[in-house]
């Protein structure tokens, strides 16, 4: 399984959508963290987080009023997708695919330093000179640094209308942005 297959699998259960009077604030990813973790682990004790993934805009600041946190169980070998909005789990899901991935490293940046340094390297520019946004935040590991498998990193997505988006990789330790490329 691919992870751009598995990005369009997370992105499918939550689609974004305009934003109403009395929503919750966007929050960072961190902050859902705890949240999820406790459901997973009452969910198999050996649940570790692989993946997180904002369900909703990402907005200017890299924070969204929804996060999904997606853990990997190796007692039971499966997968299972939380969605947490407001400091509360919308979803929970076991995914049907085989999804034997490494845990995130301990220490990881928030969304919004991820977001500050990708916009520091291109996205700024990018949103201002093609009027695009940031689309998409993961944060996974071993996923786009061959060179360094063990690496986990955010990567951001940057994205606008008749144009290729742009892609900034995000060191989740260093905040040091690794590589950034359109297509």
């Amino acid at each position: 399984m691919t992870r751009i297959r598995i990005l369009a699998v997370l992105a499918c259960l939550g689609m974004a959508r305009p934003a109403v009077a009395g929503d919750p604030a966007p929050f960072e990813a961190r902050a859902g963290v705890e949240t999820a973790r406790a459901a997973a682990r009452s969910w198999s004790p050996d649940a570790a987080l692989v993946w997180v993934e904002n369900d909703e805009d990402p907005g200017a600041t890299g924070a969204a009023e929804r996060w999904s946190y997606l853990y990997y169980a190796p007692s039971t070998d499966q997968a299972r997708v939380y969605s947490v909005k407001d400091g509360k789990i919308l979803a929970a899901e076991n995914l049907d695919m085989k999804f034997d991935a490494p845990p995130l490293a301990d220490e990881w940046i928030d969304s919004g330093m991820a977001f500050a340094a990708a916009e520091a390297a291109k996205g700024a520019e990018f949103r201002s000179s093609v009027h695009g946004t940031l689309h998409a935040m993961v944060l996974a590991r071993g996923t786009m640094d061959a060179a360094e498998p063990d690496l986990t990193t955010w990567t951001l997505v940057y994205a606008a209308p008749g144009t290729a988006s742009l892609f900034v990789v995000v060191d989740a330790a260093s905040a040091k942005v690794l590589r950034t490329w359109r297509g």
